[in-house]
């Protein structure tokens, strides 16, 4: 049985029904494959996947990456909920991380290898706030006018969580876990080609910085010029979690960012990451003087991640 397909009223995003995740046949999954290609974030509500389950259909698209030490499998929990049963505080580096994902964001740019894939599955949801935004980046540099997309094309930019967390007012030390590691900063394009499907895209986002050839602040002015202009309406889908549910998206042409919810709400959501293509999405880096200090100042706080 086909899968019923409900766009959404934005330029991504689509409802997917009639299907059971849990027991996927190839057929089914060629048309799922083929609708996220097109809409860059399906949500399958009500799916109430296993472990197990989640990570059979995240391996469907690739390899997956392993985003903490104590990950087993292709699955992680994202939790504000300690093992003892205690809600993550203000000031911890767990609730610094996760108020850093309130600002657009691709995920893994600032690995050498980034992601192309990634997947949440809603396991506790608060009772408002806590939802999900996707910024459609192929109709955002289908938006810009010829004479910006010229002068686009040859940019390129480092990408770095401690520059991103720093902005955001949050410090980071350096001890090699994801994300925080001394492996340098990913120089990327800043106009991005799907691999895929040969659309182009913008590929900036938060963690993104120092375009050679300016100073920093001419730097900053036009890549937070650039992400404030195409995070806008009809470019904008947003999922309201309910508990069962998946949602699913490409990394290589959408931004995402979390919204804020009262923190003394638990909020916990199974992950999925799947790697990129070498050819794709391998970056050459370099030294980031970020990942030995890196002091945040009232000056360079960015409003993109309060």
């Amino acid at each position: 049985m086909s899968i019923t397909l409900i766009p959404s009223d934005a330029t991504l995003g689509a409802c997917v029904r009639d299907v059971d995740l849990a027991n996927l046949d190839d057929v089914t999954w060629r048309e799922i494959y083929a609708a996220f290609l097109e809409y860059g974030v399906l949500a399958f509500p009500g799916q109430h996947l296993s472990e197990a389950d989640q990570g059979a259909f995240a391996t469907r698209f690739g390899d997956t990456e392993k985003l903490s030490p104590r990950q087993k499998g292709p699955t992680i929990q994202f939790s504000n909920k300690k093992p003892d049963g205690s809600l993550v505080a203000p000031g911890e580096e767990a609730f610094n991380i996760m108020k850093g994902n309130e600002g657009w964001h691709t995920d893994s740019t600032y690995m050498p290898l980034a992601s192309k894939v990634a997947m949440l599955a809603a396991l506790v949801v608060p009772p408002e706030g806590g939802e999900t935004e996707f910024a459609d980046m192929r109709a955002a540099w289908d938006a810009l006018d010829d004479e910006t997309k010229a002068r686009l094309e040859p940019l390129s930019a480092y990408h770095s969580l401690y520059y991103s967390q720093g902005r955001a007012g949050f410090r980071h030390k350096t001890d090699n876990m994801y994300g925080f590691h001394d492996k340098g900063a990913p120089f990327r394009p800043i106009v991005k080609i799907h691999p895929e499907t040969g659309r182009k895209s913008l590929y900036t986002g938060r963690h993104a910085y120092g375009l050679p050839g300016m100073s920093d602040v001419e730097s900053e002015r036009l890549l937070d010029k650039l992400l404030e202009d195409a995070c806008q309406p009809p470019r904008v889908f947003r999922h309201v979690w309910s508990v069962g549910d998946l949602v699913v998206w490409d990394n290589r042409c959408l931004m995402h960012r979390a919204r804020p919810y009262d923190p003394k709400h638990p909020r916990a959501l199974r992950a999925s990451r799947i790697s990129g293509d070498p050819a794709s999405e391998l970056a050459p880096t370099f030294a980031d003087t970020r990942a030995s200090s890196y002091k945040p100042t009232s000056s360079n706080i960015s409003s993109l991640a309060r």
